[in-house]
């Protein structure tokens, strides 16, 4: 449990009474500290330079580095675990050895945009280096990171330029247009929708805008809750500068330490504590936006308006095909008075769905609250360091005994909740014993805080796993929906049945790891994230199976009622389903949108079809092209244009 002192900051004494003239409730924070060598980020996988999984010798797992509870300790079980689960050869001696850097388009700069940039930026705020813009062509699907460790990509960014204020910005913009180039926005390079990849028929200078340099919160006001932060923040960096001022902006995606608020907004992100603190729709009352036709700002924000078509909600899943986003207003809230975590085992995962029901209704919901299901479980497990010491054994037998034995509970069945309860201390005692007795009622025991805290930790130290799986022949990737609580176990099961049919079918090595988990509750459904992946060694084109099968997997969740994303957006990778969720109207809108407001295509990303589809190499178009010749029909969608 933490407890926090709430404050009552001191600008609250500045409230005026009828009349009189308020003095300002804002502050100017001061620059933030930062340790740039501790922040280095991999160019070649996911996360900080000095964390990454590596199998030793004997067989254990060690992540190295020291940020995370399980980072440099040995996990004896996890290979063995994902082997079994996999039915394949995993192991020290069978790897799969990267290639990076791959080989890198040459770059397309015209000598007078150059001059045009270098007026007014200073030298550092410009590179041509190779690795710099490999590294804005691409985000993380799977496809992406297997491509620049083993294969390569067609087209990447010509240029990177690094903007350190708004005007910055603006003046790129208009070099840009000036001279026939095109712009696509970088914040952490986190997305896993191929948003950031770009067509192999884009002909212009393309220019990376990379954000980060502009990271500081410009303003806070505690007294009214709010503060405008640029765009290029990361998560990690707003938590802790906010946290200094007793704030918080609640907003905790898996990606928190690496993605930014102005990602945040491109792809209508959702945290893991929205119950508490809401979508990032929810929270960003203003922003700030260079686009073709000008800065989009107001001079002022109200807590709510009904102010007509604000140009700002445009923005909101964008994807970075309108203009860059360079600061935004958002909401604060005081750092809670108590952080308590919890856990429950249930008896398998219909009834751990009762469970969020049921709790939904009761209006008892934590800050964050996840079930996720048995091979996640699993998963968890084997991510235990070592045991040791007779006590340490005796006890983990004892909880063995009590959850298999005593209360009966399929150890192939059972699925788990990780809770994260926020609040005063009298909202968490009341959700606490709201949320248990609840459990109860649906089966549920209770499996204690440390658990809990470990399995909401562990989010960010297993965002690493992918990486190491690809080391040792295996692909795996995640995906989302939502989906209406009467289907969402209809949904779970027809996409795992998709999933092993295609797998089968494929006469794929091994078995198909499939896991899923609830992980966002609303009044009417749920999120629903699931993890796919298989062995790939002796696989013709692991990348296009993989591909192939999200994309069944994708077609099961909407035939079931599923969303086509709940917060990963849809970049390119779901562009050819576009055409099911939307009506020829509504496309025409997007298109014409695009057309008002970027009549030339200045930002060039070409996300969610607004320029059609795009094709990223010619590989797949090619096979798109034999595609379309054999069946008379239209081109070949996601699984060969994307790919």
């Amino acid at each position: 449990m933490v407890n926090r002192r709430r404050e009552t900051p001191s600008g609250s004494t500045l409230l005026s009474s009828r009349g009189a003239t308020p003095a300002s409730t804002r502050i100017v924070p001061g620059p933030a500290a930062r340790d740039e060598a501790r922040d280095e980020e991999r160019k070649d996988g996911w996360g900080f330079a000095d964390t990454r999984f590596v199998v030793k010798p004997s067989g254990s797992v060690v992540l190295t580095g020291t940020r995370y509870s399980i980072s440099n300790v040995e996990l004896p079980s996890l290979l063995p675990w994902m082997s079994a689960t996999l039915a394949a050869p995993l192991s020290y001696e069978n790897r799969n050895e990267p290639h990076y850097p791959p080989r890198i388009p040459d770059a397309k700069v015209a000598s007078e945009l150059l001059a045009a940039l270098r007026g007014f930026l200073a030298d550092d705020q410009i590179s041509q280096d190779p690795l710099v813009r490999l590294r804005r062509g691409h985000g993380h699907t799977g496809a992406e990171i297997w491509a620049i460790r083993y294969e390569r990509l067609e087209r990447v960014p010509d240029l990177v330029v690094f903007p350190a204020s708004h005007d910055d910005v603006v003046r790129v913009t208009e070099a840009a247009k000036q001279h026939g180039a095109c712009l696509v926005p970088f914040g952490g390079g986190t997305n896993v929708t191929d948003a950031l990849r770009l067509s192999i028929h884009e002909e212009r200078t393309v220019i990376a805008v990379d954000m980060r340099r502009m990271n500081r919160i410009l303003w806070l006001d505690p007294v009214n809750r709010m503060a405008c932060i640029e765009a290029g923040a990361t998560g990690r960096h707003i938590v802790a500068e906010l946290e200094k001022h007793g704030l918080t902006m609640g907003h905790e995606p898996d990606s928190l330490e690496f993605s930014t608020l102005g990602g945040w907004i491109a792809t209508n992100a959702s945290g893991m504590k929205k119950n508490r603190y809401g979508n990032i729709e929810d929270l960003v009352l203003d922003m700030q936006v260079v686009t073709a036709h000008g800065v989009v700002e107001r001079p002022h924000v109200a807590p709510r308006e009904s102010v007509g078509a604000n140009p700002k909600n445009c923005m909101f899943g964008s994807e970075g095909n309108y203009g860059i986003v360079t600061s935004a207003v958002v909401k604060l809230f005081p750092l809670p008075e108590v952080q308590r975590y919890g856990s429950v085992i249930f008896p398998d995962l219909a009834r751990g769905l009762a469970f969020l029901y049921d709790l939904q209704g009761a209006g008892a919901l934590p800050a964050s609250v996840r079930v996720m299901d048995n091979t996640q479980f699993h998963f968890g497990q084997a991510l235990k360091p070592k045991k040791s010491g007779v006590l340490a054994r005796v006890k983990s037998e004892a909880e063995k005994l009590v959850v298999t034995r005593i209360k009966g509970f399929d150890p192939h069945q059972l699925a788990v909740a990780t809770l994260v309860f926020e609040g005063t201390k009298e909202e968490v005692d009341f959700q606490e014993k709201t949320l248990y007795r609840i459990a109860a009622q649906h089966g549920g025991m209770k499996a204690g805080a440390a658990n809990g805290e470990r399995g909401y930790q562990l989010t960010f130290g297993i965002a690493y796993i992918r990486d190491l799986t690809f080391e040792h022949w295996a692909i795996a990737e995640s995906f989302e929906t939502s989906v209406p609580w009467s289907r969402a176990l209809e949904l779970y099961d027809r996409v795992r049945q998709r999933v092993l049919r295609e797998h089968e079918q494929r006469r794929l090595p091994g078995k198909p790891f499939f896991t899923g988990r609830i992980t966002q509750v609303y009044p009417t459904g749920v999120c629903i994230y699931f993890y796919l992946g298989f062995y790939a060694k002796g696989v013709d084109d692991p990348v296009r199976h993989y591909a192939e099968m999200e994309h069944a997997a994708r077609e099961e969740i909407l035939a079931a009622g599923g969303s086509l994303s709940h917060h990963h957006g849809i970049g390119k990778i779901r562009q050819d389903f576009v055409k099911d969720i939307y009506s020829d109207g509504a496309r025409a809108f997007m298109r014409q949108v695009k057309q008002a407001v970027d009549p030339d295509n200045l930002f060039g990303a070409a996300n969610h079809g607004v320029v059609g589809e795009v094709a990223l190499s010619s590989a797949a178009l090619r096979e798109s092209e034999v595609s379309h010749a054999e069946t008379g029909g239209s081109p070949a969608g996601h699984a060969t244009l994307t790919r």
